[in-house]
């Protein structure tokens, strides 16, 4: 019987979301123990109308993105990043790039956005792909409800 693979890298889908924010909480709780790196991945792209946008002053999507993702950072660890996070702007679309990012993690980490009663049973499009075609264990956490 071999041994257990010990887990080294959770990548965490931010997106600056509440649930993405406690997502990466989470994955941060479970790193400690498991003495494993976390990394925050954020994702932009350009828009398919990127003309229309630029014709109106709008672009600098990555910077947005990038500032989305240290913001989030921020509110779920505080200002000082801890020496065993690391954070990653990736730009496509979610749901390609964190498959991608889970060929090279031992977890993957999501949150859900929650809408209570029947819809909250349900997973969003990206949840769902990853759960689906993944290269490692997912764990999706949902989001502590407002009381």
């Amino acid at each position: 019987m071999s041994a257990a693979r010990a887990v080294k890298t959770i990548v965490v889908g931010v997106d600056g979301s509440r649930a993405s924010i406690e997502a990466l909480r989470y994955a941060v709780s479970l790193a400690g123990p498991l003495e494993a790196k976390v990394v925050a991945l954020a994702c932009w792209d350009v828009p398919p109308v990127y003309g229309g946008y630029v014709a109106m002053g709008i672009d600098d999507f990555d910077v947005r993105a990038g500032e989305i993702l240290q913001d989030a950072v921020e509110q779920a660890l505080g200002p000082e990043l801890p020496p065993t996070v690391e954070t990653r702007l990736v730009q496509g679309h979610p749901r390609h790039a964190l498959i991608e990012a889970s060929r090279s993690a031992d977890m993957l980490v999501l949150g859900r956005r929650g809408h209570g009663g029947f819809g909250g049973l349900l997973l969003g499009s990206v949840s769902s792909a990853l759960v689906a075609h993944a290269h490692c264990p997912v764990l999706v956490i949902h989001t502590p409800e407002k009381r």
